[in-house]
């Protein structure tokens, strides 16, 4: 059983030096960004071959992103480069002596990646055919950002943050604290440091002071300040602005009050003075009932009193031109006065009416006056030519006895007399 196990290692020992081997001499090699770099890869033949296909790859990071091939070389002399990695990526071969060495120029942060050298040779698959190596691609870190989170008021809990954009290998933070007076400060015991996040707990007035941050990495370091002023909660900035807001609104509000007071008192004073001085009496312009028997009112009368009307129209025009800022506050009364004349040129039509029903009667009763002073005279003429016919008839019947006596003539009716009403 010793002898079996004996001349299977010893066939396994043979069956490994005759296959391929391909080697990289460090897993992980370091450059500061804009480098130019070699990437060694190392191949041992079972035999002298004939032909050799060397191919490096890229592993993109991605579980499910196949890798990206960044060139093949033949070793008839023939090598293909993608587009992404032309005029970047080149081979140094060595057939001879096992060399496949990569060549790249200007590195970046995006070639922080593993790298895989693959070797082909018809006839020679077996053992080691490929071989990765880490690219780690160094970055200074940029100057760090320092900022407060939360509010540095008595008792409250703070953050100090500090964070640089970029940096390879990722950098690490540090904080440094110092007093008011510039001296280094004692930091309270509950107070954490973690990922370039100092907090801060129950924060009082001892806790002001400077506060320096300092990110470093394998090339530099860079650091950024911040100073922390812990202030009363009533005499804080966002408190004290809440208070003189609030301030200025309420005096703000008082002032809007008693303006708005003054105005409507202004207002009033405005509206009476007008109304004593320029508001017509109720029924002022009115016409006066017609008079009695048949007359009318003296024309002078209406005549005054249109002239008295038009000149305090006058006079409240003139008034209306120079307070024109007083206009709007005398539209109501304006349309209350429109209303009373309207009412007074609907008496004043009434009265109209009246006096045209008036003339009618008048000429009415002078038509049936002159028709009976017509009839009066046509009596008085009957009346006249019977007495001469009987005085005529006197005259023959004087002689007898027994003649009618004669009528006594009525008396005349003066022409200056005025005549009787019929009704």
């Amino acid at each position: 059983m010793a002898v079996v196990v004996a001349v299977s290692l010893c066939f396994m020992v043979f069956s490994l030096a005759g296959a391929l081997k391909v080697t990289i001499p460090k897993p992980l090699y370091e450059y500061a960004r804009g480098d130019n770099i070699t990437l060694p890869c190392n191949f041992l033949p079972k035999t002298k071959p004939s032909l050799v296909i060397i191919t490096w790859t890229v592993d993109l990071g991605g579980p499910t992103d196949p890798a990206k091939m960044i060139l093949t070389h033949y070793s008839t002399g023939q090598t293909d480069v993608p587009e992404l990695y032309e005029g970047r990526a080149s081979l140094a071969p060595d057939i001879a002596k096992g060399k496949a060495d990569l060549k790249l120029s200007s590195i970046t942060l995006k070639d922080n990646k593993v790298f895989s050298c693959r070797v082909q040779i018809p006839g020679d698959d077996e053992g080691t055919l490929a071989a990765s190596v880490r690219l780690v691609v160094l970055v200074a870190p940029s100057k760090p950002v320092c900022a407060l989170q939360g509010k540095a008021e008595y008792g409250q809990n703070v953050n100090l943050t500090c964070l640089s954009a970029e940096g390879s290998p990722p950098p690490v933070y540090s904080w440094e604290q110092r007093d008011v007076r510039n001296s280094p400060g004692l930091r309270d015991p509950r107070t954490t440091e973690r990922g370039g996040i100092l907090s801060l707990y129950n924060i009082s007035m001892d806790t002001s002071g400077y506060f320096t941050c300092t990110s470093k990495n394998k090339i530099r370091s860079a650091s950024c300040n911040i100073t922390l002023k812990v202030l009363p909660p009533s005499l804080s900035l966002g408190n004290s602005a809440g208070f003189i807001g609030g301030g200025i609104a309420l005096l703000l509000v008082l002032a809007l009050i008693i303006l708005i007071c003054c105005c409507c008192k202004k207002k009033k004073q405005r509206e009476a003075e007008k109304y004593a001085m320029g508001t017509p009496e109720e029924g002022t312009f009115a016409d006066k009932e017609p008079i009695g028997n048949g007359k009318r009112r003296d024309p002078r009368d209406e005549e005054e009193e249109r002239s008295e009307y038009e000149n305090r129209r006058v006079v409240n025009d003139d008034r209306r031109v120079v307070n024109d800022d007083r206009r709007f506050d005398n539209d109501d009364r304006r349309s209350d006065y429109t209303a009373r004349r309207s009412d007074y040129d609907d008496r004043r039509s009434d009265y109209d009416d009246g006096r045209s029903d008036f003339d009618d009667r008048r000429s009415d009763f002078d038509d049936r006056r002159r028709d009976r002073y017509d009839d009066r005279d046509d009596r008085r003429r009957d009346d006249r030519r019977r007495d001469d016919y009987r005085n005529e008839g006197d005259r023959y019947d004087e002689p007898y006895d027994d003649a009618e006596p004669a009528r006594p003539k009525p008396p005349s009716v003066p022409n200056n007399k005025p005549p009787r009403d019929t009704y």
